[in-house]
């Protein structure tokens, strides 16, 4: 099968105003996406209604006015709601009945990076399939396709997005209890739940400082945020905490950090979750779906307590397709994707929160305890960062290295080498018993992979 030319494991994404993500493209992508459904669609179901969201990325205006442009010329009633989390967009898409769900964001990048994620009427990510369908049209000429001037669709705003999405979020936590007591440091990464976050929290209330809450356009992602958590760490010391939230750009991400302000990542939080679950009778299947790079001390851990663990590739799109196909409740990302499908079709950081909050109450127990379930075996990853035409992978050199290092490490450990679906990189990951041995491998790959990406004799 081809590799797609624009979409990714998340979507379109890449630097603004450069290829792909220019406005033109932006507005071709909302002309294809709107035909392409259009076309399999039961005309009889079509709301021709499409929601639009974004994070506070400069360039979101720009896309957002793209996009908005490209659907109404296909007929379709645009509704933009601004700033929101992915997870309110996809919620929002499937309560409002909408044909498609489009939220502009580049998720944990920094700001000079911007996104496309669309969502079908059932809230669920389009599938490869209709991405590829799309993608065969965005080169083409649109002037046989567009709607008659009579009927072109309009364009409007919700003005309570941000509060249906705090309703929806507050309804997963257990009725009756509340947050009183806890005090809680939560960083927005200056990113779409700048609002919402604090406000769900204050409405449970909780004792809340916010970090992260002051987008300019520019700073989100920016030294705050479930990629650097830092600044949340030194918050929750400072201000003697019970825990701190992080979230990401979209906030579909969740990064926590115990009252010692150590960092706890999604591996031990898809753990507590799962343990909650199973305890309640709730885990379908016994089962948490996870993907190739969580560290083997949670599977270990989770065998231990009669959950099984199962694997996909990397992007919580794929885990929510496998979740999706045999009933399965629970999944997510090391990197902090929570899926709950309980309450939602895709990864939500803040939903995820307040699961993790009401699992601490229900313990009784510090941050450091209740939510430290297992010691993770020794686990290096590192970014090789190579221009995007480079194809390092497909080099006879690099995937002997590879293979060697896999055959040492045999029966002691693992690696894995992928690309990013979402930047220009190649990550390269082991985990073992022997932390100097991993490393030792990482490195060598790594020196190795950016050889080849710079075409180094």
């Amino acid at each position: 099968m081809t590799k797609k030319k624009y979409f990714g494991t998340d979507g379109i994404r890449g630097r603004a105003n450069r290829f792909p993500m220019t406005a033109e493209i932006a507005l071709k992508v909302a002309m294809a996406t709107a035909h392409v459904l259009q076309k399999r669609q039961d005309i009889s179901k079509q709301t021709n209604r499409v929601v639009i969201g974004k994070d506070t990325r400069l360039s979101g205006y720009m896309f957002e006015d793209a996009m908005c442009s490209g659907f109404v010329s296909m007929g379709l009633n645009v509704i933009q709601v601004g700033p929101i989390p992915t997870p309110g967009i996809a919620m929002l898409t499937r309560n409002m009945r909408a044909d498609v769900g489009v939220m502009i964001s580049a998720s944990h990048n920094k700001f000079e990076d911007n996104g496309i994620k669309l969502f079908g009427p059932d809230g669920y990510k389009l599938d490869d399939e209709i991405e590829r369908e799309i993608e065969a049209l965005i080169a083409q000429s649109f002037d046989d396709k567009l709607a008659p001037p009579d009927k072109c669709g309009k364009a409007s705003r919700l003005d309570d997005a941000l509060g249906r999405y705090v309703e929806h979020v507050k309804s997963s936590f257990p009725k009756g209890e509340s947050l009183e007591g806890m005090k809680i440091v939560v960083d927005c990464a200056n990113g779409a739940a700048y609002k919402v976050a604090p406000q769900v929290l204050w409405e449970l209330e909780a004792e809340v400082k916010s970090i992260g809450v002051s987008p300019n356009g520019r700073n989100i992602n920016a030294g705050v945020g479930a990629t650097d958590v830092a600044a949340l760490q030194a918050h929750v010391l400072a201000e003697g905490a019970d825990i701190g939230i992080a979230l990401d750009g979209d906030a579909d991400r969740l990064i926590v950090v115990d009252e010692k302000g150590q960092k706890i990542d999604g591996d031990q939080i898809m753990a507590a979750l799962a343990l909650r679950l199973n305890a309640r009778g709730a885990l379908a299947g016994d089962t948490l779906v996870a993907t190739v790079m969580s560290n083997l001390g949670m599977e270990q851990f989770l065998a231990k307590n009669g959950i099984k663990t199962l694997r996909t590739q990397v992007g919580d799109r794929y885990v929510m397709e496998a979740m999706r196909a045999d009933g399965y409740v629970l999944g997510g990302e090391q990197s902090g994707h929570m899926i709950m499908s309980e309450y939602g079709t895709t990864g939500d950081g803040l939903l995820a929160a307040l699961q993790i909050l009401a699992a601490l109450q229900e313990s009784g127990k510090p941050a450091s305890e209740a939510l430290h379930m297992f010691d993770p075996l020794p686990q290096l990853l590192k970014n090789v960062r190579i221009s995007p035409d480079a194809a390092p992978m497909d080099d006879p050199a690099v995937i002997k290295a590879i293979d060697n290092a896999q055959t040492a490490l045999d029966g002691q450990g693992r690696v894995l080498v992928r690309a990013s679906g979402t930047e220009p990189l190649i990550r390269v990951m082991a985990e073992g018993q022997d932390r100097d041995q991993i490393e030792t491998h990482v490195d060598a790959l790594c020196a190795i992979i950016e050889k080849s990406a710079n075409g180094a004799s």
